[in-house]
Order: structure tokens, then sequence, then C-alpha cells
């Protein structure tokens, strides 16, 4: 699939900018947490953030704050991808709220809106959802509160939780995916144009400064700016709202900051699709896991023109296959049989080439890191092993890129970057890196825009694969 994204991918002619988002992992039980000393105002209050799924069909929280498994309030997703929002007291639901929308696009980056305010008369206007922009009117469950009626949020000494809710103790449910622009306001209602507006020139939804908003008592902003562990200013829970309400952090590290935002998304692995038998996907779907012969799996872009970078560290490599393949070849086709696919295959260092093994440069290792030039302008690509380029088939990873030895692309495809495991009795674990890497990089390389962050030195000409060099380079 190609990507679907909620920002404005012509941005590249200026406006508002995201820097940082902050990558969450279901696995790793990330979540960062906040005490306030005071009360806040139980009824009058906005939340607001920009996200991005990494997991779908299954339980996550987002943000909540509960007492007690009796008392509390929560924004989460349920198992069937549908948005909740509700709120107990001794025991009862007084807000339940269960969207019909169901928001699955791991390629998106969503924004919602949470305004709640208990001195309207009228039971649907004490709590307004949006979705990038819009009030949510279409609800499967749409219990409301009843007028002047408090909510646990937000009050003083119990955690306000991001990434996390927990009802019960024994059963917390975490976040896979990524928060961006994450930001509380209390004492006030706000509905979504004060934190977004839609592009004049593509009609899309895209963020606007919010630093002129009062945030109130326990209001916050987090803007993930920081790479730290500590609970300051320099920390990954950071306030800059001038309230220093800075937030613990909880199992993150600084790899898990982020560059991935709703003003210039990067592509990922894609976890939807018929695949045999699928990877566990992790960090942000940047990560796989690939099981014994595990099937096909592909970018969430794919691009027809343009000259594009991207780097892959094998973690484990074993028989698995890194490279490109058109998006309508059947997905289930590995590149190793597919008639315009090319990959880089497993130790053997060999290259497959529409279903063929055409010959090997020289064997890779476990947590090498594999770059792949590709130009579909001159419908070329060129592997690469730990920065040196291969010098021809049976030659050796020891070229620059002007000297590499390049594979012929067949031209009239779009193309997705694709990976499998086509070994029987062997699984292996690949991460990939199309700007915003899911390991620690020691050097530091962007493309000649200023666009992401590589091991190595990508090639002049060629870009990360993000949504502001989609729109200036094609794709």
């Amino acid at each position: 699939m190609t990507a679907q994204t909620i920002l404005p991918a012509n941005s590249t002619t200026g406006g508002f900018e995201v820097s940082n988002s902050l990558r969450f992992n279901v696995a790793s039980t990330d979540y960062l947490a906040l005490t306030p000393g005071s009360a806040g105002n139980t009824k009058l209050w906005t939340w607001s953030a920009w996200f991005k799924k990494s997991v779908t069909g299954a339980d996550m929280g987002l943000f909540g704050q509960f007492v007690d498994a009796n008392n509390g309030f929560r924004i989460k997703f349920r198992d069937d991808d549908r948005l909740q929002v509700d709120n107990y007291a001794s025991g009862s639901a007084t807000m339940n709220l269960i969207l019909t929308q169901q928001l699955k696009d791991p390629a998106a980056w969503y924004h919602l809106v949470v305004a709640y305010d208990s001195a309207q008369s009228t039971a649907s206007n004490t709590v307004k959802i949006y979705i990038n922009g819009t009030r949510v009117t279409a609800f499967n469950t749409e219990t409301y509160p009843s007028q002047n009626v408090v909510t646990t949020l937000p009050i003083d000494g119990s955690p306000m939780e991001l990434g996390r809710t927990t009802q019960s103790s024994n059963d917390p449910q975490y976040f896979g995916g990524y928060f961006s622009e994450v930001v509380l306001v209390d004492g006030q209602a706000l509905d979504s144009t004060s934190f977004g507006e839609f592009d004049e020139d593509s009609g899309i939804w895209k963020p606007i400064n919010v630093n002129t908003l009062t945030y109130g008592t326990n209001g916050f902003h987090l803007e993930f700016k920081g790479s730290g562990t500590g609970t300051n200013a320099s920390g990954m829970g950071a306030d800059t709202s001038g309230n220093d309400d800075h937030f613990a952090v909880n199992n993150l590290t600084a790899v898990d900051q982020s560059t991935d935002t709703c003003t210039n998304n990067f592509a990922t692995w894609n976890p939807l699709g018929a695949l045999s038998t699928p990877p566990t996907f992790s960090d942000g779907n940047l990560t796989a896991a690939i099981p014994n012969s595990g099937g096909v799996f592909r970018s969430t872009v794919a691009v027809s023109s343009g000259k594009w970078y991207c780097e892959a560290k094998v973690v484990s490599l074993n028989a698995a296959v890194i490279g490109i393949q058109p998006i309508d070849s059947v997905y289930n086709v590995s590149i190793f049989s597919d008639s315009s696919g090319i990959g880089l295959y497993g130790t053997s260092g060999e290259i497959y080439k529409n279903g063929s093994n055409i010959g090997g440069v020289a064997s890779v290792s476990n947590n090498d890191i594999v770059g792949m030039a590709i130009d579909l302008d001159n419908n070329n690509i060129y592997f690469s092993v730990n920065g040196q380029y291969g010098s021809a088939l049976s030659g050796a990873w020891n070229q620059a890129f002007g000297s590499a030895y390049a594979v012929a692309i067949n031209s009239g495809h779009t193309y997705a970057i694709s990976s499998a495991n086509g070994g029987s009795g062997t699984s292996s674990n690949i991460s990939i890196n199309f700007g915003s890497p899911p390991y620690a990089i020691s050097s530091g390389n962007a493309d000649g825009d200023g666009h992401g962050n590589f091991e190595y030195a990508v090639p002049s000409g060629y870009f990360a694969i993000c949504t502001k060099n989609l729109a200036e380079y094609g794709g």
C-alpha cells in the first residue's frame, strides 16, 4: 500500500513544523507518568494528541488517570480499532463513548481532541471528540455524563499516564506507536481549531503552533525534544508549557525519540497484508522478527520515480532477503521468485533478480548494515554493506558509491521495500531505517535536504523515504 498520510505532504513550502515524536513499544511496556500535586478543573478540560499506530486489533491505552479499578478516566483503543472514551465513579460508568469509525492505518498520523465541559445543558455537548479536525458524530455506544459530573481527570495524587491506561494493576493496556504534540489544557474546553487547521492547498489537516495557549493548573505540552530519562526539562517527558509538569520515563530509551512526526511522515514496515507466516513487528513497525520460512512484508510507502536511500540492520540475518518489489506483485510472492523483484539474500550475499540468482558479491554477517540506493529515474539499485558498495558480482564490498555495481531495475513499476525469510528451520530479525532509526546511530548522516539519520553517508541526490521528500522529489 502507499501511505495515506494525515498530514500536509506538500509542506515543503513552509509552515509550522513538528520536530520530534516518541515511539512506544508494547512489548517493553513503555509509558510516561505524571502525578499532579494539586487538583485541576475536573469539570472543564481539553486533551489533544497526534499519534501514529503501529499495532492494530488490540486493546491499547492512550491516556488516562485512575485512582483504582472503580474510579478513573481513560482514552483507549479497543481490539476492533475503535476509540473509547470513558469515566468511572464508584464502579459505574458516568461516560462511555465508543466511536463507529475504525482507525487502523499504520501509515497515517491521526489527530485526536477530547474536550470536556460539564456545565453544558445538552448532554451531547458535554464531551466533544474531534478526529483530524472534524467533530465525531457517529458512535456505536453513546453514553454522556449528566450535567456537572466531575471526571477523574485531572485530580491530584494519582498518576496521569501516556502510552498506558491502568484500570486494573493486573491488566495494564499499553500503546504501540508514536505520539507527537501531546497537550492538556486544564480549565478550558477547546475545539480542534486550537490545535490544527486545514491546509489551504491540499485540504489536509495539519498542526499549528499551540504555544499561545493558556494551559491551566495541571496542563502540559509534550514536544519530546529531550532524549534523557530523567523527570526534568531534558527528559523525554519534559513539559514545555511553562508549568514544568515533567513526566517520568518508564522503559523508554533515547533511541525511542524519533523524527517521524505529524509534519514529516517516514515509511515503516507495513504490518497489514496477507502474510503466510507474519513477522512479529516492534519498534514502531521498524523491526521485524521473521519466523522460519516467513512470508513477504513490505514498506508502507511505495515509489515509482526519484532516488531513495534506506538502511537495514541485520540483527539476525540467516535466510532473510531484503530488497525491492513491485506493489502489483501477488503479496505472498517472495523476492526469490518475483519476476520483477530484486533482493540481497542471507549470509551468502547473493543477489536475486526477476526470480533468479544472478550471483553473489560477498557474505553478510549479523549486525551488518545493508544500504540500498534506489534510482528509479535511471532504473538501477545499488547495495552496500557497512557503507561499502559492491564492486561487481563475485567481487567484494569495497567500493565507494561512484564505483558501485548497479543492478538494473525493471521499469514501469511502483516499488516497495520488501523482505522475507526463505529458509527452513531458521529465523531472522531485521531493523529497517528509512531515516528514523530504531537502533542507535554512531555517526549520523542526513540526506542533502537534512532529513533522516543514517549510519553511513547518503549518496548525493538520494533521499530518505518521508513525505517531505516525496512532495519535493516525487515518488
